[in-house]
């Protein structure tokens, strides 16, 4: 097999449990870790086949409500009606039937001409951003003139065509503009077309991170084509000084992998005097990276191969504030980091699917100061276009695909430390839990599979006089080990053979660091605390290659003291995901796949980053933000055992609402104001219906944007061909792990 054959197998994958009419997978067959052989190139061709045809996806509208705060029942029902084989659906709080809607054959044919095919334009469903003429889409598909005072400019960034480009980032240099400006909005426009997987993208300044994004999958001629407008203001320290640009897009290009990423990204300065609850841009920006940035190479470290840690000799000593943000996601095997097994489990499936990944389906970002624990990022669980199965991501790119968040943590508790005059080192660990050792209890590690790719900065505000010194007491830092809670069990067949792993992970945790803390405006007592809950019900069967995974994670963080107003966030993140794969005595393969994700966080105070409120007044208005989403999707891929018929699809609904708090609401409270609505369905790359309501700068009350619907269900089943001995859906795990040219996707 030369290297090409090796690169990106899109998912891992499993076969039916007994009993649903489909051939089963011989029990003592050998087979390597991630289910390789016969498995994975069934997969990987299916995957392949359905990017190389093009092969639409479709969503349906199911009327999905978007869940409530605090609620603790997920995925809600909707309209998918069960077929004879069971989903195994689990619950936030049980394991319930649920199973996939289907899409059937056309009853007849017509000989109308197939309409042209046009560029099919993707998005990610975000909130507006603040432009100089009002409010604009996050996508760019439509904007509020509300008129400016001063004249905005837009400079070009980059363009590009990434092809062959691992390890070939773009270097570009950038002088700040001549137009007066407070805010800077990125705008970043790719078109692709051909056979492509999707990959990640990483922006810095010099050595600097500062944007994470990752591309759409293209299909076939004219292919597709997407925008993200990304609010950059809190990078001010930068853009008001000549930069060094670098961009990494890796990619590659050959016969079988034909996708050229054509990339254009331009940034708009303009003047606004909308006033904000959130922290103004810092003075200073301090990266914790590999600081590769004068070599014009990337900086990112690759954990666990590199040590995350940097040291810093010159940290001001006239810091009043630090915040220190980190960027983190797992790729290659560490990508479904929540679908992975505990580390007991692992060769549950020896017999038949092989080694699965573990050090749990639990992972924590750890964020260290000279060895101390300064704070933790449980981070959200990004699915990629490709990610599970491509179809679900057609056009409605699932949530932080294009915008991959960082999380904040304050460390100005560590003040008293780090203004010593002293070098001191900061350190990003990404850590699992380990229960495989029978002398000890679980517990978290040091280290994980391979790779996540990891960066951090230090957001610092100076005190006026650059001569004072900031002091007071060393900080008191508690935080004790997090709370794990662990249960699994194997159930057999009647010869022995392990047939379905149930696995539970239950994980706890609060910090409180705070010290007292002197500076030229005075003393105060200055804290950083979190609180999180994380639980992730597992089930995998069929001998190994089914799988369905139940997951929450949410927490809390405040930071007080100096900080005004007092920061404070809370989030909530849940995905359900249930994949599966299946053979017919007649050898016609099947892929399904259902995915029900949702994102809520409630923001007030001095944040670092936008909180999405600059596009409806500010704190002239509002409090705090509140954002919930809630996206749904079905999608599959059949290919018949001759290998001649083969046809794919896809469904995903998304209902998304961001509102403001009021000056006399409080945060946790519903939004007293909707602000942004959207709910949009989409089919086999056309959207079927898309309501927006948007509550605009200047307006009181909401108005609806538009309303229009696509084609119905009944047309599209026209697009469908049947597929002979379609015998019913077993279970499949898409979920694999990607090895690419350089290892990772």
């Amino acid at each position: 097999m030369d290297a090409m054959d090796a690169m990106d197998p899109e998912k891992r994958p499993m076969l039916p449990r007994a009993g649903e009419g489909l051939s089963q997978p011989p029990p003592g067959r050998p087979t390597g870790r991630k289910c390789q052989g016969l498995v994975w190139f069934l997969v990987v061709l299916a995957g392949g086949l359905l990017i190389l045809s093009g092969a639409p996806t479709s969503c349906l509208h199911s009327g999905l409500g978007l869940f409530a705060g605090g609620s603790d029942v997920f995925p809600a029902a909707s309209s998918h009606h069960p077929p004879a084989a069971a989903d195994a659906v689990a619950s936030s709080h049980s394991i319930q039937s649920r199973s996939p809607a289907t899409i059937a054959p056309a009853d007849v044919t017509t000989s109308a001409p197939a309409p042209a095919r046009t560029v099919l334009q993707c998005f990610e469903v975000d909130q507006p951003v603040l432009l100089p003429d009002g409010a604009a889409e996050s996508d760019g598909s439509s904007r509020t003139f509300d008129g400016y005072a001063e004249k905005p400019c837009t400079v070009l960034l980059m363009r590009r065509d990434f092809a062959w480009s691992y390890n070939d980032p773009f270097i570009g240099k950038y002088t700040p503009p001549s137009c007066k400006f407070n805010r800077v909005v990125l705008n970043f426009t790719s078109v692709s077309h051909g056979r492509q997987f999707d990959r990640l993208a990483l922006m810095y300044f010099g050595d600097t991170e500062v944007w994470r994004t990752s591309t759409a999958e293209p299909t076939n001629p004219p292919g597709i084509a997407w925008t993200y407008l990304k609010d950059m203001t809190e990078y001010l320290y930068f853009w008001k000084s000549p930069q060094t640009i670098i961009f990494d897009l890796g990619n590659l290009i050959d016969d079988k992998y034909t996708g050229i990423f054509n990339t254009t990204m331009t940034a708009t300065f303009f003047y606004s005097d909308v006033d904000t609850a959130t922290a103004p841009p810092s003075d200073l920006i301090i990266p914790i990276s590999a600081r590769q940035g004068a070599n014009n190479a990337v900086s990112q470290f690759t954990v666990p191969r590199d040590n995350a840690t940097n040291t810093v000799r010159d940290f001001p000593r006239n810091a009043r504030r630090a915040v220190f943000s980190v960027s983190a996601n797992g790729q290659g095997l560490e990508e479904f980091w929540w679908s992975n097994v505990l580390q007991s489990d692992i060769w549950t499936f020896n017999q038949t699917a092989g080694q699965l990944t573990g050090y749990s389906p639990f992972r924590e970002v750890q964020v260290l100061i000279d060895g101390q624990l300064a704070g933790v990022d449980w981070p959200f669980p990004v699915l990629f276009t490709g990610g599970v199965s491509p179809g679900l991501h057609r056009p409605i790119a699932s949530v932080e695909a294009f915008d991959l968040k960082e999380h904040e943590i304050d460390i100005s508790p560590f003040l008293p430390l780090l203004c010593d005059g002293k070098p001191h080192t900061f350190t990003i660990r990404i850590a699992g839990i380990n229960d495989a050792d029978a002398s000890a209890a679980a517990a978290l590690t040091e280290r994980v599979d391979e790779s996540w790719y990891v960066t951090g900065k230090i957001f610092v505000w100076l005190d006026d006089d650059a001569g004072s010194v900031t002091a007071g007491d060393k900080p008191t830092i508690q935080a004790p080990p997090p709370v794990l809670t662990i249960t699994h069990s194997v159930l057999q067949t009647a010869n022995g053979t392990n047939e379905t792993l149930l696995y539970n992970t239950g994980v706890k945790r609060g910090l409180l660091i705070s010290a007292r803390v002197v500076t030229q405006r005075g003393a105060d007592t200055v804290s950083w605390s979190q609180t999180l809950t994380y639980t992730n019900k597992g089930r995998v069967s069929g001998f190994g290659y089914n799988q369905v995974n139940d997951l929450v994670i949410s927490g809390t963080d405040e930071a007080a003291g100096f900080t005004t107003p007092p920061y404070k966030a809370a989030y909530r993140y849940p995905l359900f995901a249930n994949s599966t794969y299946a053979v017919s005595d007649t050898g016609n393969l099947t892929l399904w796949a259902h995915v029900v994700q949702g994102k809520q966080v409630e923001v007030s105070g001095a944040s670092v980053f936008p909180d999405g409120l600059e596009a409806f007044g500010g704190r002239a208005r509002f409090v705090a933000s509140a954002l919930a989403t809630r996206k749904e999707g079905v999608a599959g891929f059949y290919q018949s055992g001759d290998g001649k018929n083969s046809s794919g699809w896809g469904t995903a609904d998304q209902t998304f609402r961001f509102g403001g708090v009021s000056k006399g609401g409080m945060l946790g409270d519903a939004p007293d104001v909707e602000l942004y609505f959207r709910n949009v369905s989409a089919a086999n790359g056309s959207v079927l219906y898309d309501f927006k309501r948007r509550w605009g700068a200047g307006k009181t009350e909401a108005t609806a944007l538009s309303g229009e619907e696509g084609k119905g269900m009944a047309d599209l089943r026209a697009e469908y061909a049947a597929v002979e001995g379609e015998a019913g859906r077993g279970a499949m795990r898409v979920f694999m792990g990607r090895n690419d040219y350089k290892g990772e996707a």
